[in-house]
Parts: C-alpha cells; sequence; structure tokens
C-alpha cells in the first residue's frame, strides 16, 4: 500500500478521479467523497462495522463504483502532535486494507474534527442528538476530506 504525502499523492493519482475521506471511529466509518476535480467533499454514507473483511468489501465496492483513485484517513493526533493508540489503529486499518488490493492513502490530520461538525450541526442546523448521530461520521469524513483538498489549493 502506498502511503504518501499529500503532495505527492496527488501527483501520483490519474488526474480528474474522485477521492474517498474516511473518519475511522469505534463502532462506524464514516465516507466522504470528493467531486472529480478534487474541489469539494460530500458526506456519502456510515458503514457500521462488522468484520473487517466486510468493511473492506464494502468500502472496496463503493470506491470501484466512483472509480476513486484514493483514500484520505483522518489520522486521530494527540493534541500535541503524537500518535496515540487510535492513530496506531487508523495506520491499521490502511495496512489491513493492503491485504486485500493496493490502495493510495494520505493520512490527514483530524485533530477536532468531530468536535466541529457536531458545534456545528448544533449551532447551525440544531440538529437533536439522535439526528447529529446519524450523520456526524459521515460530516467528519467530509471534513477530514475537504481539508486535504484544501491544502492542495494554490
Amino acid at each position: 500500500m502506498p502511503v504518501f504525502d499529500l503532495f505527492d499523492l496527488s501527483a501520483a493519482c490519474p488526474p480528474n478521479t474522485p477521492w474517498l475521506g474516511l473518519d475511522l471511529g469505534e463502532n462506524t466509518i464514516g465516507v466522504a467523497a470528493s467531486d472529480a476535480g478534487r474541489i469539494i467533499a460530500s458526506p456519502l454514507e456510515l458503514i457500521r462495522k462488522t468484520k473487517f473483511t466486510q468493511d473492506a468489501e464494502r468500502l472496496f465496492k463503493i470506491m470501484d463504483g466512483r472509480k476513486v483513485s484514493a483514500l484520505i484517513i483522518g489520522l486521530p493526533l494527540n493534541m500535541d502532535g503524537t500518535e496515540g493508540p487510535r492513530a496506531q489503529s487508523c495506520r491499521a486499518f490502511a495496512r489491513n486494507l493492503e491485504r486485500f488490493r493496493p490502495v493510495n492513502v494520505a493520512f490527514q490530520d483530524e485533530r477536532l474534527s468531530t468536535t466541529a461538525v457536531e458545534r456545528f450541526l448544533i449551532d447551525e442546523l440544531d440538529l437533536t442528538r439522535k439526528r447529529r448521530a446519524d450523520v456526524v461520521d459521515r460530516t467528519a469524513a467530509a471534513w477530514i476530506l475537504q481539508g486535504a483538498l484544501d491544502r492542495l489549493r494554490p
């Protein structure tokens, strides 16, 4: 599995191919997709984790259906920038995907992404707790992916 720096990933991927953003939670995987021009990210789907093989199959089905060239995986760094157990778990997830097939991957710092998304959903959209639970992970995935796309803009 090639793990790239974000700028190297952009150069390595074919032009006009979308990317997926992933927010890996304990029980769910939030999925977001970019447009083919990699300008904007949109929340897509929430995968409820079961067995890793089933989760990987669902993810690959989404990738194939959208002709995705790369994954941007949120990396939950500690506030001091170090990697803790959750970050190591995200890296292990990416390594485990490689057992099934090659995937281009870059990691994006996701510190406070879920907190920012929850605050937005409460303050701006006035969503109830139940409704927020349904959308927060996929919206966090879009936040992560959009952050990566914005970093690539001149």
